[in-house]
């Protein structure tokens, strides 16, 4: 009975090493296809010759959580915008505020990232996608059933996203993929690029809102089911 058991333990313990193995092997290339991480480059190379630009100049007195408060601010016109119908207009407030989104990242880095800076990140990153669909839902209410779809979806990226995080602090797991983070990023077919073509798509095509809507949808449930998977 002994040795059975040691037996045992011993094909549990090397299911689980394989089983890590395979994590660490596949995740990399996973993440790797994602736009976010291709993006990441160039994206960050502008934006980080702004924030020297900031931080540099003793006269300006901008903290990193000021230009997301100020970039989610101007990021509510998208979904008032969209209420009226005003579809180019709302694609300006989402790209001046995805803008803004990168911009406080960068000056992070320069001044120093921290842990409310990260949470007012993610926090209002959230509440700002929401926002979106919630705006096409009141432009479209006849297609409000694929925007409520679409924020269905949005709950298990952001959960799936938030719980690895959580247990990625725990066992001290980190990754540089996406930059600098406060906190761990799991990579997903639906990141932050992937989410703001989708809103662009849907401001330069909204009569096409419900069909991209439901394609992205999927992609979410995708996303979920993936990274549920890896965990």
């Amino acid at each position: 009975q002994l040795s059975a058991a040691w037996e045992s333990g011993q094909r549990i313990r090397g299911r689980h090493a394989r089983q890590s193995a395979a994590r660490a092997t596949i995740m990399p290339v996973y993440n790797a296809l994602m736009l976010d991480a291709t993006l990441r480059p160039v994206i960050d190379r502008p934006l980080g010759s702004v924030a020297k630009i900031i931080t540099a100049q003793s006269w300006i007195r901008v903290s990193p959580d000021w230009i997301t408060v100020t970039g989610f601010i101007i990021g509510l016109g998208a979904p008032l915008a969209l209420w009226m119908e005003h579809y180019i207009a709302a694609l300006i407030f989402i790209i001046v505020n995805r803008i803004m989104d990168g911009l406080d990242s960068a000056v992070a880095r320069q001044m120093g990232v921290t842990d409310r800076g990260g949470y007012l990140d993610i926090v209002l990153d959230f509440l700002f996608y929401a926002g979106v669909v919630f705006g096409f839902a009141l432009a479209q209410p006849e297609q409000a059933i694929y925007a409520a779809l679409l924020m269905f979806a949005f709950m298990g990226t952001a959960s799936s996203f938030l719980a690895f995080a959580i247990f990625a602090e725990k066992r001290g797991l980190q990754t540089t993929m996406r930059g600098e983070k406060s906190l761990y990023y799991l990579g997903g077919l639906t990141e932050g690029s992937e989410t703001i073509i989708t809103f662009i798509l849907m401001c330069l095509a909204p009569l096409y809102f419900w069909f991209i809507a439901l394609v992205f949808a999927i992609l979410c449930f995708l996303t979920t089911a993936t990274r549920v998977r890896y965990a």
